[in-house]
């Protein structure tokens, strides 16, 4: 069964490093064939524009295919006030509150982050939240 996932910016940028454990699982998300990513405009904002500006061609490359398979999340207003509600209700930095609002706005699965479990954004109680980190020992 195809569980729709969002995607932060971390785990594309895991990704395209590739190294340690975070970039390994970062590569298995992306090589699942029953998860089908889930991505937005604020990822696109996140990981895009450094390596369009400074040309690093192949990184592009990469980050555009990911997006070009990828469920789109445009911005919308309602999302925003959305991130807005779910950053004051769970103590949670802005652009996570906008990669959860995001989420919750294309009904996915889950999201899926580099961020390491015990970090706010796992408290959000209304989406399952997967690290591509281990839990701290």
């Amino acid at each position: 069964m195809t569980r729709r996932a969002y995607l932060d910016a971390s785990v594309l940028i895991a990704a395209w490093h590739g190294q340690g454990d975070a970039g390994l699982a970062a590569i298995r998300v992306l090589d699942d064939p029953d998860l089908a990513p889930v991505v937005s405009d604020a990822v696109w904002l996140e990981v895009m524009p450094k390596p369009l500006y400074e040309q690093r061609h192949a990184e592009v490359a990469f980050y555009r295919a990911v997006f070009d398979r990828a469920e789109q999340v445009p911005w919308r207003l309602d999302t925003l006030r959305q991130a807005h509600d779910v950053a004051q209700r769970y103590g949670i930095a802005a652009m996570d509150a906008i990669h959860v609002a995001c989420a919750l706005a294309a009904g996915a699965d889950e999201l899926v982050t580099g961020e390491r479990p015990g970090k706010p954004l796992f408290r959000i109680g209304a989406l399952p939240i997967r690290s591509l980190r281990p839990e701290a020992p």
